[in-house]
């Protein structure tokens, strides 16, 4: 695996390495390899890991053919983000309703 390191930004290089390790499971695996594992554990395992493909699977399928409604999008911003575009004080945006988050409920701290 390499990363490359662009001016000498070493944080920013080591996020990206952290995240590429992630997407290929060195962690997940070096965390069951921490311990031994029997061959009976490993057989209930791997069968709990089939049945959670066959259903991820079956799920996407049923989206495609139109037999489940997708699951909503998740909200691209976190709450209390500030968003591209909006300058702070700026007025809302036409058919916004002033002073009440566009419809979104008071959010509590």
């Amino acid at each position: 695996m390499q990363v490359l390191v662009r001016d000498n930004n070493v944080d920013q290089a080591l996020r990206v390495l952290k995240k590429k390790m992630q997407r290929e499971g060195v962690f997940r695996e070096m965390k069951m390899r921490k311990a031994y594992e029997k061959p009976s554990e490993r057989k209930v395992r791997e069968k709990a890991e089939a049945v959670r493909r066959a259903r991820k699977m079956a799920r996407k399928k049923a989206i495609r053919e139109g037999l489940i409604a997708a699951p909503k999008p998740k909200p691209r911003f976190a709450a209390g983000a500030r968003r591209p575009g909006g300058a702070p004080g700026a007025p809302p945006a036409p058919g916004a309703a002033a002073g009440t988050g566009a419809g979104r409920p008071a959010e509590r701290f």
